[in-house]
């Protein structure tokens, strides 16, 4: 008789969703799990996983980004790695969820990085675009000194300034990430905005 694992059965993901938290490359059985687990077996309607490598003096870090789009609610996974012993020897990672009801989605920012614009092909958008995602628990505020327009005017205006929710923010490239991540990153980015507001 086969013995049976004691490790509990996650719900599956989609094969396309695996497949790419499979090339990120970064601890893909726990980010998998991480994800089936906030998912709760609801459809997926589209996704983007998003690896980053950073550099902290002496040491390199790895960080994944799962984004999930289900009918009715944003899934936000990341996987990364951390230590509380610096000088530690055992390898720790730390996977994440935060699952966001549509409603709550405030805007989407799709910014194109086009280089030598004089010579732009019609259709081309670039090689790089950053996805920002805003709900509303981070905001920033963006100030800068009043002025009254008058260029010999030097009395004190104070300051004016914007807010602007930024919760998320990515940037995808493709000569650093694939062509078909850059791709995933706008139908992402289109699937999320057909659906908030409604």
């Amino acid at each position: 008789m086969a013995s049976r694992s004691n490790a509990p059965m996650r719900p599956a993901i989609p094969e396309a969703l695996r497949a790419a938290i499979e090339r990120a490359g970064y601890y893909p059985a726990l980010v998998g799990d991480v994800v089936s687990e906030a998912l709760h077996d609801a459809p997926v309607i589209s996704h983007l996983v998003s690896q980053e490598t950073t550099f902290d003096h002496d040491t390199i870090r790895r960080h994944v980004t799962v984004l999930v789009l289900t009918e009715s609610r944003l899934i936000i996974v990341h996987a990364d790695d951390h230590t509380d012993d610096p000088h530690g020897h055992e390898d720790v990672a730390t996977a994440t969820s935060e699952t966001i009801p549509l409603t709550f989605v405030r805007g989407i920012m799709l910014t194109h990085v086009v280089p030598d614009p004089r010579n732009y092909v019609a259709g081309s958008l670039g090689r790089e675009v950053t996805l920002t995602l805003g709900w509303g628990t981070v905001s920033r505020i963006d100030l800068m000194p009043a002025s009254c327009g008058d260029p010999s005017c030097d009395a004190e205006h104070g300051f004016e300034g914007t807010v602007a929710s930024d919760d998320l923010v990515l940037r995808i490239s493709a000569e650093a990430d694939g062509s078909r991540s850059l791709a995933q990153a706008k139908e992402f980015a289109a699937a999320l905005s057909a659906r908030i507001g409604r």
